[in-house]
């Protein structure tokens, strides 16, 4: 059975939610960042990274949200979540998600950890002043040239969709107006009420 670690409230969610539309048999095990159980050595000695997501298959244990949201893909090729037959269209799918994972969350990063790049508080305190116009930056480019219909690659709903909710969630916490962008704001209380993204959320909090 697969094992997902994660954390509430972090990008861990996107894994959870895809591993629920696939219908996935799953058990996860939470990581308290408050109490710094990502530091454990038992945490560590799964992911040494000291971080979520981690997914423990039969075959090892995947890190980064982009790899792991395509091996469920490829491994519940029935729930359709990716293209998978078609190298073309599943390159757009990882387009879009190595966007989430490597600009728009490290620029959401920037106000919370900065210390991750600066040890200079003045250095810091700019970075976290940047953040808000640096995440909007993002979500302006999904707006008006990534989002292609209802759902992010058009009219299928794909992994990128979890994806870019788990991160959309999070607007406000970085002192962006989600009104600024009315198609991502649609598309997150669109995400929103599927039973699938749901269950995720009561799963994230239990």
């Amino acid at each position: 059975m697969l094992e997902l670690y994660f954390a509430s409230d972090t990008c861990a969610l996107a894994s959870m939610i895809a591993l629920e539309e696939a219908g996935a048999s799953y058990e996860t095990h939470k990581i308290d960042f408050a109490a710094a159980t990502q530091k454990a050595p038992e945490f560590l000695a799964v992911n040494p990274k000291g971080r979520v997501p981690a997914l423990v298959t039969a075959d090892g244990v995947l890190t980064e949200t982009p790899a792991i949201l395509v091996y469920i893909a490829q491994t519940f090729p029935d729930a359709g979540l990716a293209p998978v037959d078609d190298p073309f269209r599943l390159a757009k799918v990882q387009e879009f998600n190595s966007f989430i994972c490597s600009t728009l969350h490290v620029a959401h990063a920037h106000r919370m950890r900065g210390y991750r790049w600066a040890d200079d508080p003045a250095a810091i305190a700019e970075m976290q002043r940047k953040a808000p116009d640096a995440v909007a930056e993002n979500y302006g480019l999904i707006e008006t040239s990534m989002l292609r219909g209802p759902w992010v690659m058009g009219d299928e709903y794909t992994l990128c969709d979890g994806y870019l909710f788990t991160l959309s969630r999070w607007l406000e916490d970085d002192h962006v107006d989600p009104g600024r962008f009315p198609k991502v704001s649609a598309h997150r209380k669109r995400v929103r009420q599927r039973h699938q993204v749901i269950r995720a959320l009561e799963r994230e909090w239990a």
